[in-house]
């Protein structure tokens, strides 16, 4: 039997569309295009929002104080510190004129940065002006002046302290063992409830004292009535060095700007009759 030629036929596989290599190409174009589109957003987003994308990337673990590595969470306000105080008090001074009643109370409110943070003082007269007289009861004026400083306080990131003080006059509200220590810690704690119940968050809060009239207002005498009245203050998110504090106080104290950090024995401001 005579032998033929032994044919191998040899079939070559090409992979299924080159093996796929087009799927790294495309993957490739879709990576430049999303960075494109990300660089397309940064161009038109606000300064705040391109430091703190840059901030991220400059400080992934959050250890610097550039905005965005802070770790606040985003929002206009995001990193407000020492250096920022001055926004702070024009936004609220411009979220406070616009009250009904604010040529009336305008007297009554006191702004200052001193070494603590922005201190904010709501004065008393000698008819009361935001809490009836005698009483940790908030007049009309002084709920609607809480609430506006609640909305905008509540958007920052910085802690806030309340303080109640009264003046040197005896309660003579008719309590039994109800004194200015007990009315100046009612009053602190009835702004604190206004307050969250309008923006104030929670954990915002670091501290509510009483003080009575163991720390009147510099340059007053103990019994003046304007004593009495209720502090905040909006701390700094980073303690100023002890340089700086000491700074900060010397300039309160020499422009005897009213309501700086306190000074003299104490505020009070309860006992009215």
């Amino acid at each position: 039997m005579p032998n033929g030629p032994i044919i191998i036929k040899k079939i070559s596989s090409h992979g299924g569309h080159n093996g796929g290599a087009w799927k790294v190409a495309y993957a490739d174009f879709v990576t430049a295009m999303m960075a494109l589109f990300i660089v397309l957003w940064l161009l038109n987003s606000s300064k705040q929002v391109q430091e703190a994308v840059g901030g991220y990337f400059k400080d992934p673990s959050g250890n610097s104080k550039k905005v965005g590595s802070a770790m606040q969470g985003s929002g206009p306000n995001l990193d407000l510190r020492k250096e920022d105080m001055k926004k702070i008090k024009d936004a609220l001074q411009k979220q406070i004129k616009a009250l009904p009643d604010f040529e009336k109370i305008k007297k009554h409110i006191d702004m200052t940065i001193t070494a603590e943070g922005l201190r904010i003082e709501l004065t008393e007269d000698a008819k009361g002006t935001f809490f009836e007289l005698g009483s940790a009861l908030p007049s009309d004026s002084g709920k609607e002046l809480l609430v506006a400083l609640a909305q905008e306080v509540g958007r920052l990131p910085n802690q806030v302290s309340i303080e109640g003080h009264t003046d040197s006059k005896p309660y003579s509200g008719g309590l039994s063992g109800y004194s200015n220590w007990e009315l100046s810690v009612d009053r602190a704690n009835a702004a604190r409830r206004i307050m969250q119940s309008s923006g104030l968050q929670a954990n915002q809060v670091s501290q509510v004292r009483g003080f009575s009239d163991q720390r009147p207002r510099s340059g007053l005498s103990p019994d003046d009535p304007a004593n009495r009245r209720i502090s905040l203050i909006v701390q700094y998110l980073d303690k100023p060095s002890t340089e700086n504090a000491l700074e900060e106080t010397d300039k309160s104290g020499s422009n005897g700007e009213a309501g700086s950090s306190p000074e003299g024995k104490g505020e009070g401001a309860a006992t009215k009759k």
